[in-house]
């Protein structure tokens, strides 16, 4: 069956969707128009951005011209990263930005909440789930869905508690104000996504996508920092230990709209040419 990316299959019919961070040098040397031809080639459809609050990405403050950019080149950006601290003041901004591009969601990578040595508090953790429920609902009025990924805070452990923040945060985040986005490489920590999807039904909007041999990976190496991770460790989708279709097929479960390949350019084009193979 044809999907709308052409003459190759694609799981559960969804374009091809990339971050765009592992590839921020290009944006930052001021070659976002390439980097996204280069994309197109391959086969991405749709790919993630940072708000112009990231470093790397403050070239790109105009969003209408973003969005220009994109529709040259045959893509749509569905989603974004934002900085918690641009969300806290600028939420507003953030939001305009947003909508000239085109996104329909706005996330974070973490809540960033107070921990030491992989482990935070009950009330932390409570804190953070009001603030970032707050954000939701001024994002829904906008009508863009907020959700959160799962970075550092996210993996620690409540003190006390025993329980991982990400599964606490499960419960405290309202269902409808924020979803959640799946990061595969953190699968180490915070437990198997497949059974996350099948658990939260509906709750998982999105994912990032990295292959995982989980015969190799290491807490240590999930708690690095993200800009080392994507460098370090990782392989190509396809290339590891990970059985894709039971993955994607409790993703649909879980309330899947869309996916990004977060690697390096080489384990992106490995990804692509593996993801297109996989109709599901």
């Amino acid at each position: 069956m044809l999907s709308e990316q052409g003459l190759f299959a694609t799981p559960l019919g969804l374009p091809i969707g990339s971050q765009t961070y592992p590839h921020r040098q290009r944006i930052k040397d001021g070659d976002f128009a390439g980097l996204c031809r280069d994309m197109a080639a391959i086969g991405i459809r749709d790919v993630e951005m940072c708000d112009p609050s990231f470093p790397d990405f403050k070239s790109l403050v105009d969003g209408k011209q973003v969005k220009k950019i994109l529709d040259d080149h045959g893509l749509k950006c569905s989603s974004g990263h934002f900085g918690l601290d641009a969300l806290r003041s600028r939420q507003q901004e953030m939001i305009a930005w947003a909508k000239d591009i085109g996104m329909t969601q706005m996330g974070t990578a973490t809540l960033n909440g107070k921990m030491h040595n992989g482990v935070t508090t009950m009330d932390a953790v409570k804190r953070a789930a009001d603030e970032y429920n707050k954000i939701g609902v001024e994002a829904s009025k906008a009508g863009l869905q907020q959700f959160l990924h799962d970075e550092d805070f996210e993996m620690a452990e409540i003190e006390g508690d025993g329980r991982l923040t990400y599964t606490v945060l499960l419960e405290l985040l309202d269902p409808q104000m924020v979803k959640m986005q799946f990061q595969m490489f953190a699968m180490r920590v915070v437990g198997d996504p497949v059974m996350y999807f099948n658990k939260y039904p509906g709750r998982f909007i999105s994912m990032h996508v990295q292959g995982v041999d989980l015969n190799v990976l290491t807490r240590s190496s999930v708690e690095q920092s993200a800009s080392h991770r994507l460098s370090a460790g990782n392989v190509a989708v396809g290339k590891d230990s990970l059985d894709w279709r039971e993955i994607f097929g409790a993703a649909k479960n879980g309330g899947l709209k869309n996916y990004f390949i977060e690697l390096n350019w080489k384990l992106t084009e490995e990804s692509v040419a593996y993801l297109k193979t996989l109709n599901i």
